[in-house]
């Protein structure tokens, strides 16, 4: 039988409350023991919002530098910071202060080791190295190993154009600045980007922009074959051969960007975007087809048959656009159709030399004269791949363009726009 107290122990009357309303006392027992053992081991809550990991207090921390180093030092200030990071021959320590709330002790996380260190050296370099790039204003001063170019009036001709192309691409980025600001780090910007160190060269690859041939010379120059007219396409792309600027750390990257000439080779934007869909869409091809080609047609062919489904094949111009506009795109971009502005970032990386597939050849053999390369060395005029087709130009272009409506045309227009203002391209007509 219950205890007939029972209830009255559960609940009580508050002196407080004339209304005869109850309310449940302060418990009391395991629990309360609980606390007294956590407040006199020292414990305390774990805050899981908490940037990174409390592991020694500020006063520690300091005391085991003072100790185990006396001549470290916490860089406070970003020019230091910037030269420790590109000077030292190790990994830089990095100490990070860990934002607190609520009058919690301050605390530093110091496992250099760690993921979160690793990516809190990453994105401190980049601040600091990009913040450098929008202060520097690199003077373009290619000076032609090769002094009869100054003499012949064919390469001035070329250099007044060159000159007027960086002068146009700089006002645009004076301009425009704002909408280069980097969105991932540094690595990532200069991920497309080339690099041949004996004739001090970057180069930032525009795939559809002449950049098969272009990998060809980069790999006579560095001594790997003895002419670009015998290196295949799979050689070319596959071989890995070339180094990128990436594969570099901090302090490499800075001083190539700084020291050598860099060069962008850009093309018409509708025509470099119909020259990747034929090579891509229109051959056979065992990576576009099952890992574009089936995602395009499942999401935008009402009805498609069994074997398009399948194998990925047959994709229509349409088609393609279609998944280009598209937000929520079934698969991700890729290079051969990405814009020029977040391939090379020319308005965060100054380029020395700006090139044009329309004026490919002759671009390329001056470029070639002003870094001196060996002459006999010219620019490859042949197509990589598909040689039986007519090359992609304005022609070939409006055969395309005409299926679509004026609106689809707009929008690809729309999504170029930067490409087209950057390098000057004339509007398409539309």
């Amino acid at each position: 039988m219950a205890d007939p107290g029972a209830r009255e122990r559960r609940w009580s009357v508050s002196p407080a409350k004339a209304d005869g309303q109850r309310r449940r006392p302060r418990s009391i027992g395991k629990v309360e023991k609980r606390r007294e053992q956590r407040a006199t081991s020292g414990w305390e809550p774990v805050n899981y919002l908490r940037s990174t990991p409390r592991i020694m207090t500020r006063e520690k921390i300091q005391e085991h530098i003072t100790n185990q180093n006396p001549k470290s030092h916490m860089l406070k200030d970003p020019k230091d910071k910037l030269a420790n990071l590109l000077n030292s021959k190790s990994p830089t320590r990095v100490f990070t202060e860990t934002n607190h709330s609520q009058g919690e002790a301050p605390a530093l996380s110091r496992n250099p080791g760690s993921p979160t260190i690793q990516l809190i050296e990453k994105q401190q370099g980049t601040k600091i190295l990009f913040r450098k790039f929008s202060e520097t204003n690199w003077s373009v001063d290619i000076q032609p190993l090769n002094k009869s170019l100054v003499t012949d009036s064919k390469w001035k001709r070329i250099d007044a154009t060159q000159e007027k192309r960086r002068s146009f691409l700089q006002e645009f980025c004076k301009k425009y600045g704002g909408v280069s600001r980097p969105q991932s780090h540094v690595f990532h910007m200069v991920s497309r980007i080339y690099v041949e160190d004996k004739h001090k060269i970057l180069y930032c690859e525009v795939p559809k922009a002449g950049c098969s041939n272009w990998k060809r010379i980069l790999m006579v120059l560095n001594g790997l074959a003895p002419s670009a007219y015998n290196i295949s396409h799979d050689a070319v792309h596959y071989g890995k051969h070339l180094k990128k600027l990436d594969s570099f750390d901090l302090k490499g990257i800075y001083s190539r960007l700084n020291t050598y000439t860099k060069a962008v080779f850009v093309r018409d934007p509708m025509e470099r975007l119909v020259s990747a869909f034929r090579d891509k869409f229109e051959h056979p091809n065992s990576y576009y087809h099952p890992v574009f080609g089936k995602a395009i047609i499942k999401k935008y062919r009402p009805n498609a048959c069994e074997e398009a489904l399948n194998n990925g094949s047959g994709v229509k111009f349409r088609e393609f656009i279609h998944y280009l506009l598209d937000s929520h795109r079934p698969v991700g971009m890729d290079i051969h159709w990405e814009k020029v502005s977040k391939l090379c970032y020319p308005c965060l990386i100054h380029y020395d030399f700006v090139g044009k597939f329309e004026t490919l050849e002759e671009d390329a053999n001056y470029f070639l004269q002003l870094i001196g390369a060996p002459k006999e060395l010219k620019f490859p005029n042949f197509k990589d791949r598909h040689s039986s087709d007519k090359r992609t130009n304005a022609q070939v272009v409006g055969q395309y363009l005409k299926d679509l409506t004026r609106t689809e045309r707009q929008l690809i227009y729309d999504f170029y726009y930067l490409d087209y203002l950057m390098f000057n391209y004339t509007t398409p007509f539309l």
